[in-house]
């Protein structure tokens, strides 16, 4: 009997042993969970035996049983690099379209050919599909979809307004507005331009060229309006076609004569709002926008020939407000020219947040949410079957798998460019080693002891 319960000793202090070294080995390994050995003692007695003076029957390996502790985090230049801190499983597949779901810690992530994001071993990472505001259309496993980052280009933006402030010197001579001509400096006080773009994205410039009416009063301005070197008509807010004799012949050429609106000044430099060129009445109530005739003469690119562009001077009535036109005497100066277009985008770069939202940026300006990574988690972690690769499959031990979003109930963050460590204490492995080693040492002299004893007996004459 003491040779068989010494043989349990051994037998348990070798397995102790090989748990010990299993983390020591993957002291490195990204996701690792320890194990721990678990040990009970062994007692049989029949049903007429002393209870008091009974011997145990040695030891036995109940349960290896990983700790699912928190690791360290360690951080990276990477993206894709991802680690949760809290509860909560990634969930991954073999292939697109498999539904073999397997659970990891480990955050390795990376793009494969056809832009998957998978792990080192090939599996694709899962996520919730979601809307255009980034909330998930759906939090459950079934419904999850490889996350894949698109290579396509971001959304362009026509141009619809452009906000304009600015000084007029008012110092500046007035000239003659029949004699205009965009070529010619001479013929116009100022110019400013900016880029806007179309329905496809292309470019185009817009271009604003200030003239102070000789004809007028001394607080008079035009405003003409060109896109690409083309003379565009403008209306008031509401679409009408401007204004009664607001036409301004384009270097003697009445053909190309387009249409003007005129600016007004108080004597003090503020802004009274736009007027015809008859100076009648406001180009429209609060008068603080102009709206271009269609751009269909000159987008010649296939775009929508519709567009117009509404040009917003922030005009309020009842007293200047630093957002307005001024007519001072300084030089000329633009001090807002903003447009709301955008032209095609190509992708910059992945931003994954603690939810779990990967957004897409793109060159343009714009972002664009992708997926949202799922995660899982389980009602007994410690009963999950252990697989290859710090991956894990659902038994039933651990209970189904519950799908949900990381910062959401009792699901934890994902922290992206970082990785989760093992969580194996190194120090504490070692002396676990050592301790190991004195077990295996000690029961392997008691079996020594016991064949010296059995020797003994076999020399008695």
């Amino acid at each position: 009997m003491s040779f068989n319960i010494a043989l349990s000793g051994v037998a348990a202090a070798q397995r102790d042993l090989d748990v010990t070294a299993n983390n020591i080995a993957n002291v490195n390994t990204v996701g690792f969970k320890e194990s721990r050995a678990e040990f009970g003692d062994v007692y049989a007695a029949s049903l007429l035996s002393g209870g008091k003076t009974k011997v145990g029957d040695g030891v036995l390996t109940q349960e290896v049983a990983q700790q699912f502790s928190q690791g360290s985090l360690q951080f990276t230049n990477t993206a894709l690099d991802l680690a949760i801190t809290g509860n909560g499983f990634f969930a991954t597949v073999p292939e697109i379209d498999s539904r073999d779901f397997s659970f990891t810690r480990a955050g390795q992530f990376k793009l494969d050919s056809d832009n998957f994001v998978v792990n080192s071993n090939g599996d694709n990472l899962l996520g919730f599909p979601v809307n255009a505001d980034g909330t998930s259309a759906s939090v459950a496993l079934s419904t999850t979809v490889p996350v894949r980052i698109p290579d396509s280009s971001g959304s362009p933006q026509p141009t619809s307004e452009v906000d304009l402030r600015f000084n007029l010197p008012a110092g500046d001579p007035a000239k003659d507005v029949t004699a205009f001509d965009p070529a010619d400096p001479l013929t116009y006080n100022a110019a400013t331009s900016v880029t806007i773009y179309d329905s496809l994205g292309d470019s185009h410039v817009m271009t604003y060229y200030f003239i102070k009416d000789q004809a007028a009063g001394a607080n008079e301005w035009l405003m003409v309006t060109a896109v690409d070197d083309q003379l565009v008509n403008q209306s008031d807010a509401n679409g009408n076609e401007v204004l009664p004799g607001a036409a301004v012949n384009v270097a003697g050429n009445g053909a190309n004569a387009t249409s003007a609106a005129r600016l007004t000044f108080t004597p003090g430099g503020e802004f009274l709002g736009l007027f015809g060129a008859d100076n009648l009445a406001p180009v429209a109530p609060q008068a603080n926008k102009l709206l271009t005739a269609q751009l269909g003469g000159i987008l010649s690119n296939g775009s929508d020939t519709t567009q117009r562009i509404s040009i917003d001077f922030n005009f309020t009535p009842g007293g200047q407000t630093p957002e307005e036109p001024t007519q001072f005497a300084s030089a000329f100066e633009v001090t807002s020219l903003e447009q709301d277009g955008l032209p095609v985008g190509r992708l910059t770069g992945i931003d994954i947040g603690p939810d779990g939202l990967v957004r897409a940026t793109f060159s343009n300006g714009t972002s664009e949410p992708i997926v949202r990574v799922a995660l899982a988690r389980f009602s007994n972690e410690q009963g999950l079957t252990q697989q290859s690769n710090t991956q894990w499959k659902e038994s039933i031990l651990s209970g189904e798998a519950l799908a949900g979003e990381a910062t959401t109930g009792t699901f934890g963050d994902i922290n992206s460019s970082a990785l989760e460590q093992a969580n194996v204490n190194l120090t504490t492995e070692l002396i676990d080693l050592i301790i190991a080693q004195r077990n295996f040492q000690a029961n392997s002299r008691a079996l020594e002891v016991n064949n010296q004893l059995n020797q003994t007996i076999l020399n008695i004459r």
